[in-house]
């Protein structure tokens, strides 16, 4: 990357269509209705033969005080100090307002490269805000549609002389992108080791005010993402990469996940979509309860949906500093959980508390634990050998009076562990015995809390050559069923 470009301006000029248009992807939430847009997201652009990163920020609001809209601009301005160039974006249909011209004079001061750029100026309709944005004092704007990628030339002949003068920047600079991370499969015994390459993938998700944003502040050591004291302040999925106790981490922020009867809001759904695509990127999923109400219904929804993806899985107890009793405490969420979540047997129980960074050490193990289980291999003649005592301890139904047998079994692939089990009459094989297996497994090879898929498939006992007739020789053919004569 050679440089960092920040796009700002008031809400709803147009600021996340351009971010969408400039990745490639819809990865910024998009509507009419203004300020979708509250967190920093990065993204990975690409304009010719330019390859930079981009920022969407929040729309710029007149507040300066400590509210919502308030600490969304402070955010913005912090984008606009970090960024090589700032984009200001004004809506040329709108025409330019008393709050453009304010946040122009803010841009001069604290960016040395500010871009005029007039938005939804296609056709004539957006001629008068064209001409009127020369009135800001920025140099010449640029005429852009980001919905229909008209002045994407323009910008890239603006670009292309600044990009040489942050080229040896961008060295020192690691990019945070938002991209698809697809999963690989791996043949190898060893565990991957996460890299800055390929940082291991951790999706925070949970009830909306669990404290899911204030967690990951307190992990990457900085208030990169946006809080407060409202409920559901975080829309987009938001990733962040940082190096967290010298393991290279790419940390996904999503929206607070309520009953779906609940979400009625058009904005809610797209949000709430967002985070499930982050879960399904991920490689190990934080699922953040509230110590005060924990286990509740919608967190077992939680729970249940990252371990249906085949997500290693980590159950966090947030606000754990506001628990007076903790041992008693303790006890009762560990009941609460293997009463509730019998799918994840065994997974890790951490309390921690992301106001004060209290328990973020265990947290750290437990989820590269959970990592490493996930992408455990066993020896197939292990398996067997397992696979024998089993059966042995326990033989399999004999429904009809035929007894199934299980043959033999094998491990297919990783994240998560999957079996084969070769067997007679799979179907009639009851889900309590394949339960009895998975359980098993869990703990004969220490595999506890991962999501563990078990196939069964048919292998006949019946010869294969027992239906074939033997071919009569040719030359006795015309003999077959005549009097052999002596």
């Amino acid at each position: 990357m050679s440089f960092t470009l920040a796009i700002v301006g008031r809400p709803n000029v147009g600021k996340s269509t351009l971010f969408n248009r400039l990745v490639g992807k819809r990865l910024a939430l998009v509507d009419d209705q203004p300020g979708v847009t509250r967190d920093l997201r990065e993204g990975e652009a690409r304009l010719g033969d330019l390859r930079f990163t981009v920022i969407d920020t929040a729309g710029l609001e007149e507040a300066t005080d400590d509210s919502l809209q308030g600490r969304m601009r402070r955010l913005t301005e912090r984008a606009v100090e970090m960024a090589d160039i700032c984009l200001f974006l004004v809506d040329g249909r709108a025409g330019i307002t008393a709050a453009d011209q304010g946040f122009a004079d803010i841009l001069r001061r604290k960016n040395a490269h500010v871009i005029l750029g007039v938005n939804k100026a296609e056709g004539r309709a957006g001629e008068d805000g064209a001409l009127e944005a020369w009135s800001l004092g920025l140099g010449e704007p640029l005429r852009l549609s980001a919905e229909h990628g008209e002045g994407m030339d323009d910008l890239y002949r603006v670009l292309v002389p600044l990009s040489d003068e942050f080229e040896a920047r961008a060295s020192d600079y690691a990019p945070v992108t938002d991209v698809d991370v697809s999963e690989e499969e791996t043949d190898e015994d060893a565990v991957p080791v996460p890299t800055r390459a390929k940082p291991l993938q951790i999706a925070v998700i949970g009830r909306p005010n669990a404290g899911k944003s204030t967690l990951i502040n307190r992990i990457i050591g900085e208030d990169r993402l946006l809080t407060g004291p409202e409920a559901g302040i975080t829309r987009d999925a938001i990733s962040v990469a940082a190096d967290w106790q010298g393991t290279p981490i790419r940390i996904f922020d999503t929206a607070g996940m309520r009953k779906r009867a609940k979400v009625v809001d058009k904005l809610e759904k797209l949000s709430v979509s967002d985070g499930l695509r982050a879960v399904r990127f991920a490689e190990v999923v934080v699922v953040l309860l509230d110590v005060e109400i924990p286990f509740e219904q919608q967190d077992l929804r939680i729970a249940d949906f990252a371990e249906t993806e085949g997500r290693a899985v980590v159950i966090a107890v947030n606000k754990w500093d506001l628990v007076e009793d903790r041992q008693e405490k303790l006890r009762e969420l560990k009941e609460q959980f293997d009463r509730s979540l019998p799918q994840l047997r065994g997974a890790p129980l951490v309390t921690v508390s992301a106001a004060t960074g209290r328990g973020l050490d265990r947290l750290h193990d437990a989820i590269i634990s959970a990592y490493q289980v996930w992408n455990r291999r066993i020896t197939t003649a292990k398996l067997n050998q397992w696979l024998g005592a089993m059966t042995e301890a326990h033989p399999p139904p004999a429904p009809g009076g035929r007894r199934i047998r299980l043959r033999y079994m094998t491990q297919v692939k990783t994240r998560p562990p999957g079996f084969v089990l070769m067997c007679s009459h799979p179907d009639q094989l009851p889900e309590s015995y394949r339960r009895y297996l998975v359980n098993g497994l869990r703990d004969s090879f220490d595999m506890p809390g991962t999501p563990i898929r078990l196939t069964l498939r048919s292998q006949s006992d019946k010869n294969p050559y027992r239906a074939k007739k033997k071919s009569t020789p040719s030359r006795l053919r015309k003999h077959v069923g005549k009097p052999i004569k002596t």
